[in-house]
């Protein structure tokens, strides 16, 4: 699956399909619910939960939280429900005027910055308490180590970074197999993998750009990437759930979707790394 292809023409292509999953996504990602003034994704309501012993008071209310990769600003707005004062990047001009329509409606307050996450520390103002980013996005980034300076640079002294993002065994494993079987790199070779699928993680409808390519990162570069940033790990996490079916054979939980029990101990779901800047 690997393909040479530049990071420019890599981008434009990956941003084709974003931009196409945009009005699919405000179709399927039932945003009515946040007409409900109490309604929080499920994702930050786990996030949250999962970052609360890291906080101060276990809360991010009164704290400034930078979201990278934000799409079309569910998550993002649930943060600032939560009593954060948010800060939305992400690199597709239609995900963000979705976002910005949305927060209008809700009557929440959010910044929202159109730049690709490896320039976000100049594109953004100011620092933050908490940099933010989870699930689905790094494999869409062919440099670790600079989206860690990013990271890192975003956050101010004694700030806290949160990734929860699918596990880089499970971007092993063939979806469609009828068993777990590894098929695709684990480890990666600085060249992405491309693929043509007009189908989205959510809902029913396809996208005209089908094509997208993405980068497997093992989780040693991913944390190895942080700590060369100068962030300290302080928390790692692995579990068995997903937010969303990433296999037809994946079967409906509590939590998300997770692979039949008898197979559940078998492989991780997710990943999750909590870190701080000194």
């Amino acid at each position: 699956m690997g393909n040479e292809i530049s990071w420019d023409a890599a981008r434009s292509t990956n941003l084709d399909n974003w931009e196409d999953r945009v009005p699919l996504h405000e179709a399927s990602y039932a945003l009515g619910a946040f007409d409900d003034p109490d309604h929080l994704s499920s994702v930050v309501r786990a996030d949250l939960a999962a970052m609360a012993p890291f906080l101060p008071d276990g809360v991010v209310d009164g704290l400034d939280v930078c979201h990278l990769q934000c799409h079309i600003g569910t998550d993002t707005l649930s943060l600032a429900r939560a009593g954060a004062r948010v800060a939305g990047v992400d690199f597709s001009p239609g995900a963000l005027t979705s976002a910005a329509a949305l927060a209008r409606r809700l009557g929440l307050e959010a910044t929202w910055v159109e730049t690709d996450v490896l320039e976000a520390r100049a594109a953004v103002e100011g620092d933050f308490d908490v940099v933010y980013t989870s699930i689905g996005t790094i494999t869409w980034l062919p440099d670790l180590v600079r989206w860690a300076e990013q990271v890192a640079g975003l956050l101010r002294a004694g700030g806290l970074f949160y990734i929860r993002d699918g596990h880089p065994i499970l971007y092993s494993l063939d979806e469609n197999a009828d068993g777990l079987r590894l098929s695709y790199p684990y480890f990666g070779d600085g060249e992405p993998q491309e693929w043509d699928d007009a189908s989205t993680y959510s809902g029913d409808g396809t996208v005209t750009h089908s094509r997208t390519y993405e980068w497997a990162h093992p989780l040693s570069e991913i944390m190895t990437s942080l700590i060369t940033a100068g962030l300290q790990i302080l928390h790692v996490d692995e579990s068995t759930t997903l937010p969303w079916r990433f296999s037809p054979r994946m079967v409906e939980v509590r939590d998300g979707f997770a692979w039949p029990e008898a197979e559940r101990a078998l492989v991780p779901c997710t990943y999750t790394i909590i870190a701080r800047k000194p």
